[in-house]
């Protein structure tokens, strides 16, 4: 059985390397939605794959890209010091930020957090199925587990300021799955 939860986060980015001249060029933003799909062959006490209250660490994962600036971090030094000092947030990530590199970024952050949430009510093999990016109403892209062969890059290469991480509630699930 799968199940699904959305996100939403307004964002801004430059997407380099691009065809599109406005977007290689341009500062700009999108409202993005975010579906995670979780997926299992067990149902807990509950009839439930996973109750959505044990989604908070994911929520405050994608809510920490919410009025941020995401930066690529192969950005020319320039700009990358032009960011940091009119951004208040800032995420600086191994992938440029077009709704493909959310996508692999999200479900290589996802699946780390899925695999350290603590199941208490007889939840069994839940794993992250896929993370859907809607960058436009029209236009998504969705990765999985063997889209992560696309990419290489470690927790060690996600960057978020402390503009970011001084709103989170709770940061020990940050540091739980390796992040810095």
């Amino acid at each position: 059985m799968i199940i699904r939860k959305k996100f939403r986060f307004e964002g801004a980015h430059i997407v380099r390397n691009c065809t599109s001249q406005r977007c290689r060029e341009n500062i700009h933003g999108h409202s993005y939605e975010v579906e995670v799909f979780l997926k299992s062959d067990h149902l807990d006490n509950g009839f439930m794959v996973m109750d959505f209250v044990l989604f908070g660490s994911i929520r405050d994962f994608i809510q920490s890209f919410d009025h941020a600036f995401s930066l690529w971090n192969k950005e020319d030094q320039e700009v990358k010091a032009s960011i940091y000092k009119i951004n208040a947030r800032v995420a600086e990530i191994p992938v440029s930020p077009s709704a493909e590199g959310y996508a692999l970024l999200f479900f290589f952050v996802i699946q780390k957090l899925v695999g350290a949430i603590e199941f208490v009510n007889g939840e069994k093999n839940v794993r992250l199925h896929a993370v859907r990016v809607h960058e436009t109403h029209s236009g998504y892209a969705e990765a999985s587990e063997e889209d992560l062969s696309l990419v290489k890059f470690s927790m060690s290469d996600i960057h978020l300021n402390e503009g970011i991480t001084k709103e989170w509630k709770e940061k020990l699930w940050w540091t739980e799955i390796g992040g810095i």
